[in-house]
């Protein structure tokens, strides 16, 4: 069975009353929620972690190696500032997605710069939920091919 790891980053924790105007009223708990419905319908097995902490998030993904066949990834603001996530995710060498909630080219200018997208096998932002969603499909997809 394919194995995905999601991922969510600092701040995520506060979904559902933080910023709704960018991030809208969903809680953490209901994307994993949503995520999971998904994985159960394409057949494939999701493992949640959230931390505020970027180290425990360097060694979740370091220790996902022969876990894990995609790990999909919400940095949030390590996007902009974690080469130690971004050396993680190049160094483990399992497909990884970067997702976010909102369209990050479309906020402050801060924000446009990702430092973990060249080490991802691709990202997907602006969808809201369905940014994870659609993570977890293309997730299935490159398991599958």
């Amino acid at each position: 069975m394919r194995k995905i790891l999601v991922i969510h980053g600092p701040n995520l924790n506060l979904l559902g009353d933080r910023e709704s105007e960018f991030y809208g009223t969903t809680t953490l708990d209901e994307i994993n929620q949503r995520i999971s419905k998904l994985a159960r319908e394409l057949d494939c097995q999701v493992e949640f972690l959230q931390s505020n902490h970027e180290g425990v998030i360097v060694d979740a993904i370091g220790s996902s190696k022969g876990k894990v066949d995609v790990i999909i990834i919400n940095p949030a603001a390590f996007t902009h500032t974690s080469v130690a996530i971004r050396d993680a995710v190049s160094g483990v060498k399992i497909p990884t997605i970067e997702v976010h909630l909102s369209n990050i080219y479309n906020r402050e200018e801060f924000r446009s710069k990702s430092l973990i997208a060249p080490a991802a096998v691709g990202q997907i932002s602006g969808f809201g939920v369905n940014s994870y969603l659609l993570a977890l499909r293309a997730a299935v997809f490159m398991v599958k091919k």
